[in-house]
């Protein structure tokens, strides 16, 4: 799994001065790495029973439907506002400079349904947070929380106490 850390391109000063960018699309453009990322979170999860893989737009996509078509089980895509077309509910989260909010549609989990969320980073928390809400709201179970990065030094596993999180590449520090 650390090797994995050698897939992913650390960008400087993108998407502004002073942030390091964790760039998955050297890992993406890598076979054997892709597999082995997308393995290491169904193998931590393999016992569950899972009903859903739910991810967030958009690199959560990549991750979750590959996780969903391997269990044979449904894939569910928390949206940015505007891109649902059916009857929806909203989840607004707090970014360092504004707020922003997700949305799922009201028919895409059954109350009970056991879910993991995916997503490729882990930063801060607001997003992953505001997708359990969204989960919580329409009844579903929250089996845990997967992600390729960790940024742990930016403390959104906290906003996730309560719920199973789980990283392959963790970046302790910028």
């Amino acid at each position: 799994m650390s090797e994995l850390r050698n897939h992913i391109r650390n960008v400087q000063d993108f998407p502004k001065k002073g942030i390091g960018f964790k760039d998955i699309t050297t890992l993406l453009k890598n076979g054997p790495a892709f597999r082995e990322s997308i393995d290491v979170i169904a193998s931590r999860f393999q016992d569950e029973k899972i009903d859903k893989v739910v991810g967030m737009e958009s690199r959560g996509f990549i991750f979750g439907t590959v996780l969903a078509y391997n269990w044979n089980v449904g894939f569910v895509p928390i949206r940015k506002p505007g891109k649902l077309p059916a009857e929806k509910i909203a989840e607004e989260y707090e970014l360092e400079y504004g707020t922003d909010s997700l949305e799922v549609h009201t028919d895409a989990i059954a109350p009970g349904e056991r879910i993991l969320i995916v997503d490729d980073l882990l930063a801060t928390g607001g997003t992953a947070l505001a997708t359990c809400n969204l989960i919580k709201e329409l009844q579903g179970e929250i089996v845990g929380l997967a992600f390729v990065i960790e940024l742990s030094f930016l403390g959104g596993r906290e906003k996730l106490a309560g719920h199973e999180v789980f990283s392959i590449v963790d970046y302790d520090r910028e």
